[in-house]
């Protein structure tokens, strides 16, 4: 079985950090507390692209562990990747920065067909715990191959955790817990999320465990709106606006893709009797559809999916705002959903 960890403070500090922030620090701390975890990848050395290897008093983490624990790669997706695989046998816990997602697939061969198989294919007898940060999302005005989301193809492998936390807290949360994972983890960062500030509780996030996002009513919610990773945030914007019509709607963020929070989902099901999921990737095959699959076998709500197009994003803001999926649309989906009553 999969190694989650767990809270076992009773009195975490607290502090307001942003989601690059959040990262960098459950990554620190990490690191000060077992010398086996090191970071490799391009570009880490300045601190990493969005600043998410840079420390809260604004040093690199290179100057704090050195160029040995934090390591900056030649552009070679695939070496670095093969590189985090090896030292996570040979007992090193690696964080493998993939810059985006998008890159990530010159290294697929080596997160797919060798970290996320070897403990099955060995008897448990080599391990890969190991944590692949590979940013997703939309990203303005960078186009067709910066822009994807691939929660659901790294979801489909056996052998992976997939983690996308939406929030500062759960950034630091949830890496904290991707650390001590023993397994390899795809670790889902958005790529538009990282300046968002937020207060964050300095202790784990249990892999698995969905939140409450929103809830519109404290005396029941007339729909369950599921999704993820800067997503969650427009579903709440959508809930706000649905609540001044007077549908309640209650938001829920899984914060893992594999494996997901099925009994939060279910139980908000069943109370509810209406579930929109809505997620930002590409609608046709997303995550999206083996919720709502679940959703349906195991319970007697009305579901619906709400996903982008199955077109490139374009470079050009009007193309870009195509692919996006907003407030309005949710709102819509959501008032399409009841009407199904």
């Amino acid at each position: 079985m999969t190694e989650f960890a767990t809270s076992t403070h009773s009195a975490a500090r607290v502090s307001t950090l942003s989601y690059a922030q959040a990262a960098a620090v459950a990554l620190e701390e990490a690191m000060h507390a077992d010398p086996h975890v090191i970071a490799m990848g391009e570009d880490l050395g300045r601190g990493g692209v969005f600043g998410q290897y840079r420390s809260t008093d604004g040093r690199n983490l290179v100057n704090i562990f050195g160029e040995e624990r934090i390591i900056d790669t030649p552009i070679s997706e695939s070496t670095i990747m093969g590189a985090g695989v090896g030292m996570a046998l040979a007992g090193m816990r690696p964080v493998v920065e993939m810059r985006v997602a998008d890159f990530a697939l010159c290294a697929i061969d080596e997160l797919v067909n060798q970290a996320a198989k070897n403990r099955y294919m060995f008897g448990g007898q080599g391990r890969v715990p190991l944590v692949a940060r590979l940013p997703i999302g939309i990203w303005t005005a960078s186009a067709a191959q910066h822009s994807q989301s691939f929660e659901s193809w790294f979801a489909h492998v056996p052998g992976l955790v997939v983690v996308a936390p939406s929030t500062p807290a759960d950034n630091y949360g949830l890496l904290r817990s991707a650390l001590a994972c023993g397994d390899p983890v795809v670790y889902m960062e958005h790529k538009e999320l990282w300046g968002m500030q937020g207060e964050v509780l300095h202790e784990p996030v249990e892999l698995g465990r969905a939140r409450t996002a929103f809830s519109g009513s404290a005396n029941g919610n007339d729909v369950t709106i599921v999704s993820w990773s800067r997503q969650v945030h427009a579903c709440v914007d959508a809930a706000k606006a649905l609540a001044g019509q007077g549908v309640h709607a209650e938001v829920i963020d899984l914060r893992t893709i594999w494996p997901w929070d099925r009994d939060a989902v279910l139980a908000s099901a069943h109370a509810t009797g209406h579930v929109l999921v809505v997620h930002e990737a590409v609608q046709a095959s997303g995550f999206g559809a083996e919720v709502a699959a679940t959703v349906a076998e195991h319970s007697h709500a009305r579901v619906a999916r709400l996903g982008a197009p199955r077109i490139p994003v374009g470079y050009a803001q009007s193309l870009e705002a195509i692919a996006r999926v907003g407030p309005a649309q949710i709102t819509e989906a959501v008032q399409k959903l009841l009407q199904r009553r």
